[in-house]
């Protein structure tokens, strides 16, 4: 096959769509020309990349994962990337009715002409929006049915630790940090390209598998005992790996990405610029996916989190830093970070802000520093269990009394409001535990009250389900069914509806668990899911990680419906207890966590044993550094932020 048969640039469908905007609900979603996009000369480009968040518009534009790739792609002359969100369903009518296909943001070019559609999952609900954009794009459903010159769809972000559900889907999915993988792909591509395309698309995906840092589905068999537990997965083919390891970026330093995010032209949830001040968290708490596959910790040091906040303020015009990592007060230079950001941009209307802060990392000076600028919201800390007991089981060491301790400097330092979360349906969670949530809500009230002088104190409680996560010490664990999570929430909400005292400064928001055992079964399901999620797209199913959208029913009814010539069901997968015996479908999908320390931690779990945070203690021999060649990487580096000049309105202004 020579250069000349490949299909022609591909036109902007823009002057087609434009028309069906105004029968659109939020057509400006749609339009794209955002400042800070890039728009590159097609034939100048080797290889091209569409970018997908599987979401709306307002959901996946601030996503970091695919900022970071959009720039770090972009910024090589040889590769092109654009990207393309979830269309609402009023807008997926209108392009079948119109015969259009799903389209990129940034030049309105059919999805189905790049060489790699990357999809970038934070949550396993948005496998039907995956579905949606693979056939608006006019791209087979199943991967084994796609053509020599449809895109590589490759998976990635958090949910492509088990990517199994998906594998009839996906051509390819990628591990871990995406920065350096991305390019390397692209280098592959381009050499086989360049070589006129050896093997076609299986030659493609072969050389991708023999780098040991793509997992290519079609590449490996899954075997099945007859009680439906799997008995192996083992590559079809030479030269491709037993295991894939995820990928480590370990200097973020040099790395500092995003540098000019988009500004987006429609509201979206998050209207900031967001820095990662690190990466990883060694915490330990055993129901946290994101904590446990992002190991080590990485940090970034002082001053480039200085040069990326002044350069990416000055080339978007937003007023909002967001700190970002798992546990950003972790940082141990956050103090610095904090006091010197504030002061260069006091008097200005630049504010920062941190995501949840662990009740051990706060103190009142740092959250002073980041109010500054700011008018005092609430203040959100995660205990994440209602009991002492339930956060020994998890790993959560927060003390009652320091939590106490914190909420009482808050209010008497000014602040109004606390919010705190928690989860039902922890491993070995009693009724008592649950209701435990209560008796903290009222001591935090109680305590707002005596320290403020008023009763204008309030804090919201807010509950999430419990869903067990692959590579986490909770992958064995048995999820708690719908019915027993409902009477417990119910359980707890009589008892802040019964509060005469307190219930009514207590808010209380939760959900159901109906969308938990969904997102259960498809988090720890295997390749025998992925006819469940067809099933339920092909029935209407989309964003179902919209309340408004997602239906219990129809996913129930179509799992009983694919499941049952397997003999499972969706509590097979779900409400049941692993031993350690039993292959799980990621088994084969390295984290870097060794098997065996997972499993003990998991019985330190069951003997409610806490393990501390090994930052600051001796190995506990989780695996990722020694089998990843990898580092804890921590300050203090004694650096300061460069250059440091007040900045003033007028300044920003400019």
């Amino acid at each position: 096959m020579t250069e000349t048969t490949l299909p022609p640039a591909p036109d902007s469908i823009f002057d087609r769509l434009e028309p069906l905007l105004p029968h659109v609900s939020k057509p400006i979603q749609y339009v794209g020309g955002e400042h800070n996009s890039v728009v590159k000369d097609w034939d100048a480009a080797s290889v091209r990349w569409c970018l997908m968040y599987p979401d709306a518009y307002e959901i996946g534009q601030p996503n970091q994962g695919v900022a970071i790739l959009y720039e770090v792609l972009n910024e090589r002359d040889w590769i092109l990337a654009e990207r393309t969100y979830s269309v609402w369903p009023d807008m997926e009518a209108k392009l079948r009715e119109n015969g259009l296909p799903q389209f990129t943001l940034d030049s309105h070019r059919p999805v189905g002409a790049f060489d790699v559609f990357g999809v970038s999952f934070s949550t396993e609900l948005g496998y039907t929006n995956l579905l949606t954009a693979i056939d608006l794009a006019g791209l087979p459903l199943r991967a084994s049915q796609r053509r020599e010159f449809d895109p590589i769809v490759i998976a990635g972000g958090h949910a492509a630790f088990n990517p199994e559900p998906i594998a009839d889907f996906i051509d390819a999915a990628v591990l871990g940090d995406g920065e350096e993988i991305s390019l390397k792909i692209s280098e592959v591509i381009a050499e086989w390209k360049d070589e006129d395309r050896p093997g076609g698309r299986d030659g493609l995906l072969l050389r991708l598998a023999e780098t040991g840092g793509v997992y290519v589905p079609k590449f490996y068999d899954v075997e099945y005992l007859p009680d439906g537990r799997i008995m192996r997965v083992a590559p079809n083919r030479s030269g491709v790996p037993f295991r894939v390891a995820k990928h480590t970026l370990m200097d973020l330093d040099a790395w500092p990405y995003p540098k000019k995010p988009l500004v987006p032209l429609a509201e979206t949830v998050h209207e900031r610029y967001s820095v990662e001040i690190f990466r990883g968290c060694t915490r330990g708490c055993r129901f946290c996916q994101a904590g446990m596959i992002t190991r080590p910790v990485r940090e970034r040091s002082i001053d480039t989190i200085g040069a990326m906040v002044e350069h990416g303020l000055q080339s978007t015009g937003l007023e909002e830093v967001g700190l970002l990592s798992l546990s950003s007060a972790d940082h141990t230079e956050i103090g610095e970070v904090a006091k010197q950001l504030a002061d260069r941009y006091d008097g200005s209307n630049v504010s920062l802000s941190l995501p949840s802060t662990r009740v051990d990392a706060f103190n009142i000076t740092l959250a002073n520093e980041l109010s500054r600028n700011g008018r005092r919201s609430g203040l959100t800390f995660a205990p994440e269990g209602g009991s002492e007991r339930m956060r020994k089981v998890i790993n959560k060491t927060v003390d009652e009394d320091d939590l106490i301790r914190t909420v009482a400097t808050a209010y008497a330092n000014g602040w109004r409001q606390v919010k705190l979360y928690f989860m039902c349906g922890l491993p070995t969670e009693t009724d008592e535990d649950v209701l435990a949530i209560a008796d903290l809500a009222r001591r935090v009230i109680e305590t707002g009250r005596k320290e403020a002088g008023t009763r204008d104190i309030r804090c919201t409680v807010s509950i999430g389900g419990f869903v067990p996560k692959p590579h986490t010490p909770f992958q064995w664990a048995a999820q708690l069914d719908v019915e027993t999570t409902d009477a417990r929430l119910q359980k707890l909400r009589d008892a802040f509806r019964a509060d005469k005292q307190y219930g009514r400064a207590i808010g209380f928001r939760y959900h159901d668990g109906k969308p938990g055992i969904i997102e259960g079964l498809l988090s720890r399901g295997d390749r025998r899911v992925g006819r469940v999620i067809e099933a339920v797209w092909r029935d209407g199913g989309r964003f179902d990680g919209w309340s408004e959208h997602f239906s219990y029913d129809r996913w129930i009814e179509m799992a009983e419906r694919e499941l049952a010539a397997f003999g499972v069901d969706t509590s097979w997968f779900t409400t049941r207890e692993r031993d350690y015996d039993e292959v799980l479908p990621w088994d084969h999908l390295d984290s870097g966590l060794d098997r065996d320390w997972l499993w003990e931690d998991w019985q330190d779990a069951l003997d409610e044993v806490e393990v501390d945070d090994c930052r600051w203690t001796p190995c506990f021999d989780c695996g990722v550094c020694q089998e990843l060649d990898t580092e804890i990487q921590i300050g203090p580096t004694g650096k300061v932020l460069l250059p440091l000049p007040t900045v003033r309105p007028s300044v920003l202004a400019d």
